[in-house]
């Protein structure tokens, strides 16, 4: 113990001091042994890390901190970097999101730097942002700004609104009620709906007396059996303080379920998801006041919207892998009497919007996204939204009008309003401005061809004529999971790159859902590799075509992002110069002995049987670790509060690559004591830990 305190004492004298960094934290050997299915064994030397209570963990977390500091700190580039991100990213250039009609008020969550947190206002309308009055604002609830919004939900009659906070990036939301007219809260107070494993959610009832909201029965440690992670439904009234349970008992106990009205408030749907891994369960209220279970896990169907009538729209993959919408009608919304109104396509279905007789359809088209307006009995209609572009957040507004959040990777977020009178989308006043200008930057798409053959798709960013020659510094991005996909997004933090001569490209992999729900079967369970096959053939195609080299490579990516970050680096480390991953997972065989673990289990599969644990083992990053290879530049960065995963990860990869590497370029672990997966973290750190990110890179990659 008093070895690690001296060691954290050094690196904070050698922060100031010279170029030599404080040592590696002592990390011993301390082989525990599993035995797997199929009787194969596995040591594990490190599983002393895992417990994030313990003091000789705490300590040797703080001294990897301490080394990380040292080395990032003494960068020359680091100050000026980070005096780049701050005026790029406090800029006052607001964006609005999570927008949502109730009556005649629009409710949106604004951000707008340099305020730590998003808040919650009302907008009198799309036109008018600068009117915006804020109901519920983090920023004065929680002077630190550690404190945030996980979701919001208006009463119908829009006079109150139930808003889950949740403190350090955890996600565990308690759901306070505001006053929307003077923005008191009220006595009631609703614990553990909202959590990092299976999210929360909540609607209200008809005549804005109370509401069903999701909720974990008990806090407690924790461990897979713990009823924490078995999520219910139970209703609350306004004033009264004994919540009635309503349903959830029979549900899958790594449910995820999220709740949905009619517009009259006389349906209320459970739409139940079986972990992570995309199949659902739904579950209907009746005017009869009973649940009823109207679609199974076989059933394949997914998203669901009511729309007029009460009819409710499914999203099915029965015998579609693009998609098809059905429709079901009240009062028995039976699945068996289902009616198509949109039969599968050559794109993916993505989303959609009911709004009077018009049904809004969101297409994925590899990573871009395609909008058609259609309308009952007759033609569709494409809507024009930029090429190369997403549309995000749809919202029926008044009538069968509809308004889109849309964004490219050089155009900031804008809302749109569609009216399908005219068929003309038009932008609103709210719309995102920012500092950052990409004018001087081309994208194109190209596309790679993975091991098995399959063509993978990636958007390339570059400054107009830059040469081809194989000296250009590249960062590769990705994903593939979850059927996720990577669509065209604004960050106005790559302009720090393009500055200084980069190329960002992002990957289109399998796993996600740019080709629908084949595209990502192929990325998941048993078939995991090809995602990592995709992401090696995207940074081969780099190198081949000369946008960059070996040594001018980088890769980044986060949570299951993070694992193929992970995954690459122990396959092809000879591919690239430096890896920054976040919040990443390495132990696949750990996995799911934690509480986010157990809901990964239906996207990655479980060690208890035998061909799902052989994919496991084959590619599971901790365990492909090779002593004595020459292993890239790694930064890791993780919190302490990360419900999604567990910081073990990373502290375990971290101890095994500093033993395992040949090589003398660094291996680095930076963990955030206030900071969870990502959600919630306050503005300055994001800053901060996006400074500390470019000007590891920049070192790594010769960047001046």
């Amino acid at each position: 113990m008093k070895a690690l305190a001296a060691i954290v004492l050094a690196g904070a004298l050698c922060t100031a001091a010279a170029d030599d960094l404080p040592p590696i934290p002592s990390t011993p050997k301390r082989p525990v042994t599993d035995e797997y299915t199929g009787g194969v064994k596995i040591v594990d030397d490190y599983r002393w890390l895992e417990p994030p209570s313990s003091s000789e963990v705490r300590e040797w977390s703080n001294s990897q901190n301490a080394r990380t500091r040292a080395y990032l700190d003494r960068l020359p580039m680091r100050r000026s970097i980070g005096e780049s991100l701050t005026r790029l990213l406090s800029t006052d250039s607001t964006r609005f999101s999570a927008l949502s009609f109730t009556g005649s008020t629009l409710f949106a969550i604004e951000t707008k730097p340099p305020k730590p947190q998003a808040f919650l206002v009302t907008l009198d309308s799309v036109d008018d942002p600068g009117a915006a009055r804020a109901i519920v604002d983090p920023n004065t609830l929680d002077a630190s700004g550690a404190t945030s919004i996980d979701f919001y939900v208006p009463s119908p009659d829009a006079k109150l609104v139930a808003v889950s906070l949740s403190k350090g990036g955890s996600e565990e939301g308690s759901v306070s009620i505001f006053e929307v007219a003077t923005g008191k809260r009220l006595s009631d107070l609703i614990p553990r709906v909202n959590g990092a494993t299976a999210g929360g959610s909540l609607v209200w009832n008809s005549s804005s007396t109370g509401f069903w909201y999701t909720h974990y029965p008990r806090a407690g440690e924790r461990a897979p059996a713990d009823l924490n992670f078995y999520q219910q439904i139970y209703f609350h009234r306004i004033g009264v303080a004994q919540d009635e349970y309503a349903l959830g008992k029979e549900f899958p106990r790594i449910a995820e379920v999220a709740l949905d009205s009619s517009d009259d408030g006389k349906y209320i749907l459970a739409r139940v998801a079986n972990g992570d891994g995309g199949d659902f369960l739904h579950y209907l209220l009746g005017a009869d006041g009973k649940w009823h279970q109207i679609t199974r896990l076989s059933d394949q169907t997914s998203t669901a919207a009511f729309g007029p009538g009460n009819s409710l729209f499914l999203l099915s993959h029965k015998d579609a892998p693009m998609g098809k919408i059905v429709e079901l009608t009240p009062p028995s919304f039976s699945l068996a009497n289902a009616k198509t109104v949109v039969t599968p396509g050559r794109s993916s279905i993505d989303g959609f919007v009911p709004a009077g007789p018009h049904l809004f359809v969101r297409y994925m088209a590899g990573g871009p996204s395609k909008l058609l307006d259609k309308e009952a009995a007759k033609s569709e209609r494409t809507v024009d939204i930029p090429p190369v572009s997403s549309v995000g957040e749809m919202v029926r507004v008044k009538g069968d009008q509809l308004l889109f959040e849309s964004q490219s990777f050089t155009e900031p977020s804008a809302w749109y309003r569609y009216d399908p009178a005219t068929g003309q989308a038009k932008k609103t006043a709210l719309s995102e401005s920012s500092p950052a200008g990409f004018s001087d930057v081309e994208v194109t798409r190209q596309v790679a061809v993975s091991k098995d053959g399959t063509h993978v798709p990636m958007s390339i960013m570059r400054r107009k004529g830059m040469k081809l020659d194989g000296s250009n510094p590249a960062l590769l991005t990705g994903y593939g999971g979850y059927s996720i996909s990577m669509s065209p997004n604004f960050q106005a933090r790559r302009r720090v790159w393009m500055d200084h001569g980069g190329v960002w490209v992002v990957a289109n992999l399998r796993g996600g859902a740019e080709f629908g729900e084949t595209w990502h079967e192929q990325g998941r369970l048993a078939k995991k590799q090809n995602v990592f096959d995709d992401f090696i053939a995207c940074a081969e195609y780099l190198i081949k075509s000369k946008y960059t080299s070996p040594e001018k490579l980088a890769i980044e990516g986060g949570s299951n992002g993070g694992l193929l970050m992970g995954a690459a680096l122990t396959q092809r480390p000879e591919l690239f110069r430096a890896v920054v991953s976040h919040v990443g997972i390495y132990d696949m065989l750990r996995v799911e002995t934690f509480p986010n673990g157990a809901f990964n289990v239906t996207e990655f599969g479980t060690v208890k049987e035998q061909n799902l644990f052989q994919a496991l083992f084959g590619y599971s990053p901790y365990h492909h670790v090779k002593d004595g290879v020459d292993y890239p530049a790694v930064l890791l960065l993780t919190g302490d509060n990360d419900g999604r995963v567990d910081p073990m990860n990373s502290r375990k990869m971290t101890a095994r690559l500093q033993t395992a590497t040949h090589s003398d370029r660094p291996i680095l672990l930076r963990t955030s004591s206030g900071t969870g997966h990502g959600f919630g973290t306050a503005l300055n750190e994001r800053i901060e830990q996006d400074a500390d990110v470019f000007a590891f890179l920049f070192e790594q990659l010769g960047m001046k």
